[in-house]
């Protein structure tokens, strides 16, 4: 049997990287993640968890940890700064949870630590030398760290290191989309001097359709303010550039007038609305995930949150593969849920960053759609599909779509139960017969009787990523999707509840 540095190598300590290591070290996967930067720096990135990032982080109990870094909740979200109503959403978390990127990563690391899982900082990926080709049996990493360099072989090895990812240069797979058109900068600052009117409070973005470039200003805390601005102006501007105090200064001068003044400059770089996504999720044992995957415009506030689902559909489906008991076609289907899903994404903020543009017909089409959302109906929809509550997988009738987190009829909640990673049979079925067929999955899935008060179906078989792969009575129907999720047979007791 061939021997390994680690079962699984994760390239990047961002989000998706800590949250993808942490779905692994829960199930007892030898896990180790390569992160090139010493430190977290000092820029804050993301800023908010939608609200079905909420769920899958309150699924694993690893939202409470966030609590004290959190701002007060937001309650929408906007789509090319028109508002959402998140208030009307079927979820416990019915608002925008602010909090800045570097906290999400302090609590996953955290937890990694609990797990064992080993975070090598000022570790870069320097190529691979195996493991591209569906008949090799490993993947080899070429590492530089501060000693040098070293190989590092793993079963499977995924690439969540960023836009700009070494792995998925490594892979050669394609990465086809579209240039951006509307470059801008994002920084974090203080300010020497702000006149009055300057925000205080944290909230949502607003565009002014009129003006030819954008500025938003946000407050953070201890005095640092998230600074974005961009405009064509900027079209010359090589993205490499650093943001200087003078750049910081005119953006400020233009949006607020004179009496504004930059302190200090703690962080700084430019983008592009470019949307790209890979047209394979898998390069024999490779995978992408997050911005390694898939780019686009942060119209929305999709990035991070699009990120951590991936990371949660894929982490116990290679945990599955590494431990024997996945099914053929199971880390396929990683690519074959995911990928729609991004590319439903990059469309959509692909359409609000037309919506932006400083045009008199693009003035009116927003006009119309302003006044569209100001329909209940096609509010919810918009706000279902920016919140991430909308995704649904093709995993045929009643299935598909994500587990509310019930309230059951012991007193327990549906999320209580799946913080093991384990999937979840729910049975509400006369004499709750399906206790037997649990039995034979083992420690796989977690069995659990309820009443039929509490779900829409006798019985709903649920996965590790909080989706519904089967509902009814029919034991034949529910034998075949135990198996095809979550492999053969175990012929094990019945798992600890």
């Amino acid at each position: 049997m061939a021997e390994y540095d680690a079962e699984v190598v994760v390239v990047g300590g961002g989000p998706t990287g800590l949250f993808l290591a942490c779905e692994l070290g829960l199930a007892g996967v030898d896990t180790v993640v390569l992160e090139r930067d010493l430190d977290r720096g000092r820029q804050t990135k993301a800023l908010n968890l939608q609200p079905r990032s909420a769920e899958v982080l309150q699924w694993r109990g690893l939202l409470d940890a966030m609590g004290e870094s959190m701002y007060p909740p937001l309650p929408g979200g906007h789509y090319a700064g028109l508002l959402l109503d998140y208030s009307v959403l079927d979820t416990r978390f019915p608002y925008q949870i602010g909090i800045v990127q570097a906290d999400v990563e302090r609590a996953l690391e955290a937890a990694l630590a609990r797990h064992g899982v080993e975070v090598r900082r000022g570790h870069t990926l320097v190529g691979l030398e195996s493991g591209l080709d569906a008949a090799d049996d490993r993947v080899t990493a070429v590492v530089a760290a501060e000693g040098g360099e070293y190989r590092c072989t793993a079963r499977y090895l995924v690439g969540s290191d960023g836009g700009r990812s070494t792995v998925r240069r490594a892979t050669g797979v394609d990465f086809p989309g579209t240039e951006g058109r509307m470059p801008a900068v994002v920084c974090d600052i203080t300010l020497a001097r702000k006149p009055d009117g300057v925000a205080e409070e944290w909230a949502l973005p607003v565009f002014d359709p009129t003006r030819p470039d954008f500025t938003f200003l946000l407050p953070l805390r201890n005095g640092v303010y998230r600074l974005v601005f961009g405009g064509e102006y900027l079209r010359d501007v090589d993205r490499d550039t650093p943001v200087t105090a003078a750049d910081v200064q005119k953006a400020l001068i233009d949006a607020f007038g004179p009496e504004i003044e930059v302190g200090e400059v703690r962080s700084g770089s430019r983008f592009i609305d470019a949307a790209r996504q890979v047209s394979a999720y898998r390069t024999g044992r490779v995978f992408l995930a997050g911005d390694a995957a898939h780019i686009h415009a942060p119209l929305g506030g999709q990035g991070m949150n699009l990120g951590l689902q991936d990371a949660f559909n894929l982490g116990w489906k290679l945990a599955a593969a590494v431990q024997g008991w996945a099914a053929p076609d199971l880390l396929d289907s990683y690519h074959r849920e995911r990928h729609p899903v991004a590319a439903a994404v990059l469309e959509n903020t692909r359409a609000q960053g037309v919506l932006t543009w400083k045009d008199p017909d693009v003035l009116a089409l927003r006009g119309a759609v302003g006044e569209m959302l100001a329909i209940p109906e096609t509010n919810r929809m918009l706000s279902e599909k920016i919140s991430g509550l909308a995704v649904r997988y093709d995993l045929g009738p009643g299935a598909g779509h994500r587990m509310p987190d019930l309230d059951l009829g012991d007193g327990t909640r549906v999320a209580d139960l799946a913080r093991d990673g384990r999937g979840l049979l729910l049975d509400a079925t006369p004499g709750h017969r399906f206790a037997s067929i649990a039995a034979d999955w083992g420690r796989r899935v977690r069995y659990h009787a309820t009443d039929t008060a509490h779900l829409s179906a006798a019985a709903i078989l649920v996965r590790p990523d909080g989706y519904v792969c089967a509902t009814g009575d029919d034991a034949e129907r529910m034998t075949a999707a135990l198996t095809a999720w979550f492999g053969p047979r175990a012929a094990a007791s019945v798992p600890e509840n």
